[in-house]
């Protein structure tokens, strides 16, 4: 009976000893995390935006403002928004192609329509994706 106890006992200590790293790391990890958050892919529309990558999504996220009803309810997620860049700059055919709910959809879209582009001299359709993270 007493090594029953003795080997849950070793179990559990095991459990949380490993629970408790994992949290660790990850808290380092957030810390190096920069302020703005980039997706992993560069999306090709970021290099005709006035910048680059860093300054289209500081600009996304200082006119960015999290939804009453999303911020209520904990909604996270990633709203992903697609939209074509014309020839001469402008923007068009605005969509959103991943919505989180609870209003993260139209504040992206919101949010997206306020970009502004350098001359592509092409048509050029893409997609941004935008996070919401309390």
């Amino acid at each position: 009976m007493k090594i029953k106890f003795s080997f849950l006992f070793i179990l559990f200590a095991f459990a949380a000893l490993s629970v408790s790293a994992q949290s660790g790391e990850a808290k380092k990890e957030e810390a190096q995390e920069a302020k703005v958050w980039t997706p992993e892919k560069t999306p090709p529309l970021a290099e005709h935006y006035e910048g680059g990558l860093e300054a289209m999504y500081k600009a996304i996220y200082k006119e960015l403002t999290y939804p009453a009803l999303a911020k209520r309810n904990r909604v996270q997620g990633e709203c992903i928004i697609g939209f074509t860049i014309n020839e001469d700059g402008s923007t068009s055919d605005f969509k959103v192609l991943r919505n989180v709910g609870a209003g993260t959809g139209e504040e992206a879209l919101r949010v997206a329509k306020l970009l502004k582009f350098k001359s592509p001299g092409y048509s050029l359709n893409g997609s941004i994706p935008i996070l919401f993270k309390l």
